[in-house]
């Protein structure tokens, strides 16, 4: 269904400048990428073109994300909070959305965590890495000089490939927990959890489908829950 870009406009409440807040979150991990700001005319722009496109304050004209750059941000959806003075734009970015490199623009901890500088990850990493896997998934960015990528071989080759590699990650990191290091334990984790985004990139699931499945188990006996399970079964 197309929108009516004058009149959902007509809808907002604008700032002294005429503009209203648009807040940009990852289409498939929820991240927040950037914050910028539309005008009507930005808006429609967005709307048509499904490119996201803010008004630029400091040089008054209009500015398509990624413009030059090609680090893009494609349009999933829209929506407007309770006050109708801002927007929340769900987008698939193409590459790094922060012009510094990094994912998001808000990469720099203020109270609760260490300030790692422009590389630092969210936390776990899982969000910023399954954005790079469905880059990969979608042709973006190789990752070798010869321009092949190691994600879209696993994809290529799909489910049966992938799963053996999930087998054979699972089964490493079992050996580490028994014999070595630590560190030897967290590289194997993280060797798993890597091939297993990679599975759900496949199936075309985000992380959000197992957020959910972590929230309704939330707080529910894990025995309890397992004997649920095997009687399902």
């Amino acid at each position: 269904m197309s929108i009516d870009a004058a009149a959902l406009w007509s809808t907002l409440r604008t700032d002294s400048a005429g503009l209203v807040t648009a807040v940009v979150q990852h289409a498939h991990t929820g991240q927040v990428l950037m914050v910028g700001y539309m005008n009507a005319e930005a808006l429609e722009s967005t709307l048509t073109n499904r490119r996201v496109t803010f008004w630029s304050r400091s040089r008054s004209k209009l500015w398509e994300k990624g413009e030059s750059s090609g680090n893009t941000l494609t349009l999933v959806s829209l929506r407007v909070d309770c006050d109708a003075d801002a927007l929340l734009v769900s987008a698939d970015p193409a590459g790094p959305t922060c012009h510094t490199g990094t994912t998001s623009c808000f990469f720099r901890p203020i109270e609760g965590e260490d300030d790692d500088g422009p590389g630092a990850f969210d936390p776990a990493g899982l969000a910023q890495v399954f954005s790079v896997i469905l880059d990969r998934k979608a042709g973006r960015g190789m990752t070798n000089r010869e321009g092949k990528s190691y994600v879209r071989s696993l994809l290529d080759k799909g489910a049966e490939k992938i799963g053996r590699k999930v087998t054979e990650e699972a089964g490493e990191l079992a050996e580490a927990l028994a014999s070595e290091s630590d560190d030897r334990v967290a590289s194997e984790a993280a060797d798993l959890i890597f091939h297993a985004l990679v599975g759900l990139a496949h199936r075309d699931l985000d992380l959000t489908a197992v957020a959910d499945v972590f929230e309704a188990r939330f707080g529910v006996s894990g025995i309890d829950e397992k004997n649920a399970r095997a009687q399902k079964g």
